[in-house]
């Protein structure tokens, strides 16, 4: 190797040589010499050479490149060789006697393919040099040291399905890095190792093709094909490189659609809303993507003007819904004639047939428990409002539209008539009047009614009805607000006062009589007017007016409406006029003690802390005769009411039983009525409950008396706590706050009410 390596060096030295002399000689003459200038041997000191050097040595020893020699040197050790430039030092060494340049490192072309490097030659004892640094080349020699690399490799690639043989897949192309201007080891040939007979490379260009017609996705989708590039032009001995094209085929929409079922049954309830979504249907393609998209439409059948039908987001899928309301009693099935197609064609395979299906879906109404319906969206009535009570005036209806035709019930739905003036009946549907209308109240009631099935109560169905309270001549006319008039004194008999209207905005005008008017005679005039309205039946009112008689002045304007002052007589002393005062003084006195005293009298509910029961009690300081207290009601006619018209009655109640009578209603005890007798314990204990709702915070001192205290031989035995041995607690003074309450239990307990009566 290291002999191969010299022969070649000394070769493209004296080829060479010639040139390099010259085109140094070129470079180092100015452009002013003349021609016989240029035409002179300049003499040159460098014995020249161009190194060349094969790239990976291997060898143990330095790699021999050249020898540089200036033809001063004679031999005797005087000249000093420096070598410096690209390496220098570090890849080539020189000896700086004989000028013989080795390489110490390994060279690899595909690194670096050249060095630029300069020598020079100097005295070795003064240093002075002898010639001019001059440069030269250093050229590293390919060889096939690098095998072909597909660089991107592995490849992905997609051709359609059935593509016809010849059509282009890919292009791939190999790098070789070794020297494609030296020999042939950057000369690259192509071959598919794998993937026949579907695919094939061309051998030059790396161009893979289809080599097989008719390849069906749905058959195969995947393929994988190895390519090798090989160099030194594919001969033996040439490096080669692999990589892998994985190759897909792509769809084309060469498949009709096609409906898996050729009948769908479905069911829908008859509430379902419009719009409501009934079933989806599907015409499966073998394609995929655009090619498997479908568009659907309903083409004959009785139910396409009640069912319509549209293609979902991923227009895959044939949804059917509701276009119009549907009854179970009035049709009760439909069929639908259904189209599914491609929505995307490809002219290159309409020979293959329609690319559409054809599919029956037949849809089932089911039966729903519907809410009754009323035979009219809403109702309207009209109502005088001084109907009698009980007077019916609309009467509503309502069926089960189902088949089963149930019976209906109404009611009045309770939030929609608050006040409850009126009453439905239940069966039949009239709306009537219980309580008395009043226009100028109310002028319109807007109640609900309910319908609802008896066989299923959560079947309700509503419907509003609007009354209107019209209005008749039950109000008195009056005026809209208080009127003053005034007359000058001045004014003589037909002369107006003044204007006054009515609530209907009627006018009337007010004219003197007379005249001669005087402020000093009276100086006020209440004038009493009757306002009659026109309906019948008529209604009149009376009202006031007041006139001031004024002083004017000659144009009829007011000076002064209020009476001159009298001057008081002489003979009226200052003493009389402060008895007058002190007289009226006391009497004022008087009138504010009498108003405080009464007051006093009326008191409010024993709401103040300080206003103890307990003061109340102790008044009450001697015992009675218990049982055989003749004065108080008899206590046994509590325990038989019958006894009650027989049993004595106390003088001091009956007054206030007698008052309360007019004002206690009849109520109704277990089914009959009980009328309020004077002597009745039922009316008394019925006076005391009505009394107890109208003033509740009212006490009932009189039971105070009969109860605080026990008398002898009570069969009661105690009633209270006071002075009880049995008790280590304070004495409760609140008990008067609970004492209606009690009064009732007692009133229970001896038979007078019923328990749980809501007269209480």
């Amino acid at each position: 190797m290291f002999k191969r390596g010299r022969s070649q060096v000394v070769f493209a030295t004296f080829l060479t040589l010639a040139t390099l002399v010259q085109g140094l000689m070129v470079k180092q003459v100015p452009q002013e010499k003349t021609v016989a200038e240029l035409l002179r041997r300049v003499k040159r000191g460098w014995v020249w050479n161009q190194f060349f050097v094969l790239e990976e040595y291997t060898g143990l020893e330095p790699l021999y490149i050249g020898k540089l020699h200036s033809d001063m040197d004679q031999g005797d050790g005087n000249i000093r060789y420096i070598l410096s430039g690209e390496g220098a030092n570090s890849t080539f060494t020189i000896d700086d006697s004989t000028g013989d340049i080795h390489a110490i490192q390994r060279l690899d072309r595909e690194v670096k393919s050249q060095y630029v490097l300069r020598a020079q030659a100097r005295h070795r004892v003064t240093g002075r040099p002898l010639e001019p640094e001059s440069e030269f080349i250093v050229k590293i020699q390919d060889i096939n040291d690098n095998e072909p690399k597909f660089l991107d490799g592995p490849y992905q690639a997609s051709v359609p399905e059935m593509s016809p043989i010849g059509t282009s897949v890919i292009h791939l192309t190999a790098t070789d890095a070794d020297d494609p201007t030296y020999g042939n080891s950057a000369r690259v040939v192509y071959s598919i190792l794998e993937g026949q007979p579907y695919f094939s490379v061309e051998p030059k260009t790396g161009i893979v093709r289809v080599s097989l017609a008719d390849m069906d996705r749905e058959v195969r989708e995947e393929y994988q094909v190895v390519i090798q590039a090989k160099d030194m032009g594919g001969q033996m001995g040439g490096l080669a490189g692999t990589t892998t094209v994985n190759i897909t085929l792509s769809d084309v929409n060469d498949n009709p659609p096609k409906f898996a079922q050729k009948l769908y049954q479905m069911s829908v309830p008859e509430s379902a809303p419009v719009g409501s979504v009934v079933g989806r249907i599907r015409a499966k393609d073998r394609d995929e993507g655009a090619n498997a998209e479908m568009t659907y439409r309903i083409i004959d059948g009785d139910g396409r003007d009640t069912f319509d039908i549209t293609t979902d987001p991923t227009n895959l899928f044939g949804i059917i819904t509701i276009k119009k309301t549907l009854d179970f009693e009035s049709k009760r099935s439909y069929t639908l004639k259904v189209e599914g197609s491609n929505r995307h064609l490809d002219p290159r395979y309409l020979n293959k047939g329609p690319f559409s299906d054809i599919t029956i879906v037949h849809v089932s109404v089911e039966d729903v428990d519907e809410a009754p319906e009323f035979s009219a969206p809403f109702y309207y009535a009209e109502i005088p409002e001084d109907v009698e009570i009980g007077t019916i005036f609309k009467t509503v209806s309502a069926r089960d539209p189902d088949a089963a035709n149930n019976s209906i019930r109404y009611s009045i739905e309770r939030t929609s008539d608050p006040g409850k003036y009126f009453y439905m009946d239940i069966t039949s549907g009239a709306l009537m009047t219980v309580l008395p209308l009043d226009r100028e109240e109310i002028a319109w009631h807007n109640i609900t009614i309910l319908a609802m099935e008896m066989n299923n109560p959560n079947m309700i169905g509503s419907v509003s009805v609007a009354v209107k309270v019209i209005d008749i001549n039950d109000n008195p006319p009056s005026l809209t607000q208080y009127y003053e008039a005034f007359v000058c004194e001045n004014a003589k008999a037909g002369q107006t006062l003044g204007v006054h209207r009515c609530s209907s905005d009627n006018s009337a005008w007010i004219l003197t009589r007379r005249g001669g008017w005087s402020q000093r005679e009276q100086s006020v005039y209440h004038l009493p007017i009757l306002v009659t309205d026109g309906e019948p039946p008529v209604q009149t009112a009376t009202s006031t007016l007041t006139v001031r008689v004024c002083s004017c002045d000659a144009d009829g304007n007011v000076l002064s409406c209020s009476a001159e002052a009298y001057t008081l007589p002489a003979s009226l002393s200052r003493g009389a006029l402060i008895a007058i005062l002190a007289c009226i003084f006391v009497l004022l006195v008087m009138i504010l003690l009498m108003l405080s005293l009464r007051s006093h009298r009326k008191k409010p509910c024993l709401t103040d802390e300080e206003e103890n029961v307990h003061e109340n009690i102790v008044r009450y300081d001697d015992e009675g005769g218990g049982e055989e207290d003749t004065e108080a009601f008899d206590i046994a006619a509590m325990w038989n009411p019958r006894e009650a018209q027989l049993g004595k009655l106390r003088q001091d109640m009956m007054p206030e039983i007698e008052s309360l009578s007019r004002y206690v209603p009849q109520v109704c005890i277990s089914g009959g009525i009980m009328a309020t007798g004077d002597g009745n314990v039922h009316s008394y204990v019925l006076s005391k409950l009505y009394e107890a709702d109208l003033d509740p915070c009212a006490p009932p001192y009189d039971s105070l008396q009969t109860y605080a205290y026990e008398g002898e031989g009570s069969v009661a035995e105690s009633l209270s706590s006071l002075q009880s041995a049995a008790s280590h607690n304070d004495h409760d003074y609140d008990y008067l706050n609970d004492w209606g309450p009690r009064f009732r239990k007692l009133a229970e307990m001896y038979g007078v009410i019923e328990a749980n009566n809501s007269l209480w």
